[in-house]
C-alpha cells in the first residue's frame, strides 16, 4: 500500500517555525521517499527526498538518499553532485563516499573513484563493496591504457573490445562511447557507430564529439556534403576540435578534387580526369568508399585512354576496398572482354548476376560465356590472318597466301618434324577457308555453334588437298608442282596443266 503524504494543512504549516518541527517534517518526507524507493518508483522517491532537503538542507543522509535515487534513474552527474554535498556535510558518511565513487566510476573517472573507495576503506577496512569497486576502478584504468595503445597502433578492433569492457563498468561515460563509435566508424561499421553517436546526441545535442562521429560516418559513406555540415556544427560547439577540423578540410578537398575529375571526364578531357582522380586518391587513404569510387572512375578514364591493364588494376583496387561495388566488377569485366580474357570476364559477370539478377546482367553473362566457348575453339580468323569483319575477297586472298605457304610439297626437303607441322597448318588453313567462305557455316561459327551439328561440318572427313585443288583449279587432270629453277626462285609454285 502506497504511503500517504503527511503534508499538514497550509494554515498549520505556516505556523511551523522551530528547527525541531522542520526536522520532523523532513523526516516524514524522507520516510515517504524510502517507501517509494522500495517500490522502485524512483521519480516519486526523488520528489520526496527533494522535499526533505528543502526542509532540512544540512542533513547529509537526505542528499545521500537522493543520490541513490538519481543513480537508479541513471542521472549520474546529478547523483555525483548530491553525494559530494553529502560528504561535505559529513566527511565520515561512508555511504556518501561509496556513492560518490560509484558515480565517478559510472562516468569513467577511475582515479577519482578509487580515491573515494580508499576513503570508505579507511572508515571501514572490511567493506567488501568498496574493495570490489576499487578493483573495478583499477581494471577500468587498465582498459583505458590498452585502448590508448591500440588507437595509437590503429588496432581499432582492440579499442572497441576494451571500450566494451570499460562500458560494462562505466556505463554512463560519454568519452568511452565516443571512442568506441569513432573506432566503429574507422572499421566501416557505420550503423553501429551512428547509433552510439545518436544516443549521446539525444541526451546532449551540443556534444561536439558525437557530432564529429556522425559526420565521420557520413564522410566514410561518401555523403560528403552532409558530413561537412556535421563537422561545421561540431566546430561551432568546440572551435578547438582538431579531429573535426582535419576531417572537414579533407572532406572539402576530396569533394572538390573528385568533382573536378568528373567535370573533366564529361568534357572528354580524359588525361586531365585521370590525373585529378589520381590526386584525389592521395587525400585520405581511410575513406574507403570514396576511394573505391575514385579507383573505378580512374579505371573508366584509363579505358578511354587505352590503358586497359591499368584500368583492370584500378578496378581490382576498388573491389578490394568495397567487394560489393557492382560498377567496379562491370568495368573490370568489360576490360577483360576487350582483352579477350574471357574466363575472368565470366567470373566477374557471374558475381554481378548473383548480386543483381537483372536481364541486362544476364545478357552480359551469356555474351561472356559465349565468347569463352568460342575462344576455346580453333580461331579460323587467326589461322587465315584476317579480322572478324573480313570480306569474301580478303578471305580468299588470305587462303591463297597461307595455303601456298604451308603446302606439304613446298616442305618436302624439310625434316619429318617440320613436314608434320606444316601439314597440320595446311589442313587448318583448309578448314578455316571451308568454314569462312561458306555463308551458312560462317554464321554458325560466328554465333558460337558447333559446326558438326546438323551435319554442317565434320573435320574428321575433311581433305585439305581437295579444297586446295578446287580453289586453284587443279581439277580435270591438271597438276601442280614447285619449281626450283632460277627464273622462278627457290620453292616458287606454278601450275602445269595436262
Amino acid at each position: 500500500m502506497a504511503a500517504v503524504d503527511i503534508d499538514v494543512p497550509v494554515d498549520t504549516e505556516a505556523q511551523i517555525r522551530t528547527p525541531e518541527d522542520l526536522e520532523r517534517q523532513a523526516e516524514g518526507y524522507k520516510e515517504q521517499g524510502n517507501v517509494f524507493y522500495s517500490q522502485k518508483d524512483y521519480s516519486e522517491a526523488f520528489n520526496y527526498y527533494t522535499k526533505a532537503i528543502d526542509a532540512s538542507p544540512k542533513n547529509a543522509s537526505y542528499y545521500g538518499n537522493r543520490a541513490a535515487t538519481l543513480m537508479m534513474l541513471c542521472r549520474f552527474r546529478e547523483a555525483l553532485e548530491d553525494s559530494q554535498q553529502a560528504v561535505r556535510l559529513d566527511d565520515c558518511f561512508m555511504k556518501g563516499h561509496l556513492r560518490e565513487g560509484k558515480c565517478h566510476l559510472s562516468l569513467g573517472n577511475a582515479m577519482a573513484a578509487s580515491r573515494c573507495f580508499q576513503k570508505v576503506l579507511e572508515l571501514e577496512p572490511s567493506n567488501r563493496e568498496a574493495q570490489q569497486e576499487n578493483k573495478n576502478a583499477v581494471a577500468l584504468l587498465e582498459f583505458e591504457r590498452m585502448a590508448d595503445f591500440g588507437f595509437e597502433k590503429r588496432d581499432f578492433r582492440k579499442v572497441v573490445f576494451c571500450m566494451d569492457r570499460a562500458l560494462g563498468v562505466a556505463s554512463a561515460c560519454h568519452r568511452f562511447k565516443i571512442l568506441k563509435a569513432e573506432c566503429l566508424a574507422l572499421l566501416g561499421r557505420y550503423p553501429e557507430a551512428q547509433s552510439v553517436a545518436s544516443d549521446i546526441l539525444r541526451m546532449d545535442s551540443t556534444n561536439a564529439d558525437a557530432l564529429y562521429v556522425r559526420g565521420l560516418c557520413l564522410y566514410y559513406e561518401d555523403c560528403i556534403d552532409k558530413a561537412v555540415q556535421f563537422f561545421v556544427q561540431a566546430l561551432r560547439m568546440a572551435p578547438d576540435h582538431e579531429k573535426a577540423r582535419l576531417a572537414c578540410r579533407n572532406a572539402k578537398a576530396l569533394k572538390a578534387k573528385k568533382d573536378e575529375g568528373n567535370q573533366a571526364f564529361k568534357n572528354n578531357n580524359y588525361e586531365a580526369a585521370y590525373q585529378l582522380y589520381t590526386e584525389a586518391l592521395t587525400i585520405d587513404p581511410n575513406n574507403i568508399k570514396t576511394n573505391a569510387k575514385l579507383y573505378c572512375n580512374r579505371a573508366t578514364a584509363g579505358a578511354k585512354l587505352n590503358k586497359v591493364n591499368q584500368a583492370i588494376e584500378d578496378c581490382t583496387s576498388a573491389i578490394k576496398l568495397d567487394d560489393t561495388y557492382i560498377k567496379a566488377y562491370l568495368r573490370r569485366a568489360q576490360c577483360y572482354m576487350n582483352t579477350e580474357q574471357y574466363e575472368e570476364a565470366v567470373r566477374d559477370y557471374e558475381k554481378v548476376y548473383q548480386t543483381e539478377k537483372t536481364s541486362d546482367h544476364k545478357h552480359l553473362l551469356k555474351t561472356a560465356q559465349l565468347e569463352l566457348k568460342k575462344s576455346k575453339r580453333k580461331d579460323y580468323y587467326k589461322v587465315l590472318g584476317v579480322g572478324k569483319n573480313a570480306t569474301d575477297d580478303e578471305i580468299k586472298k588470305a587462303y591463297r597466301k597461307r595455303a601456298l605457304m604451308h603446302h606439304p610439297d613446298r616442305h618436302s626437303a624439310a625434316t619429318p618434324e617440320v613436314q608434320k607441322e606444316e601439314e597440320k597448318k595446311f589442313k587448318e588453313v583448309g578448314e578455316a577457308f571451308t568454314v569462312l567462305s561458306d555463308p551458312k557455316k560462317k554464321v554458325r561459327y560466328d554465333n558460337g555453334h558447333d559446326l558438326d551439328d546438323d551435319g554442317c561440318f565434320d573435320g574428321r572427313d575433311f581433305d585439305a588437298n581437295n579444297i586446295f585443288r578446287a580453289f586453284f583449279g587443279g581439277g580435270g587432270g591438271g597438276g601442280f608442282s614447285f619449281d626450283s629453277s632460277p627464273d622462278n626462285g627457290p620453292g616458287n609454285f606454278f601450275f602445269q596443266f595436262g
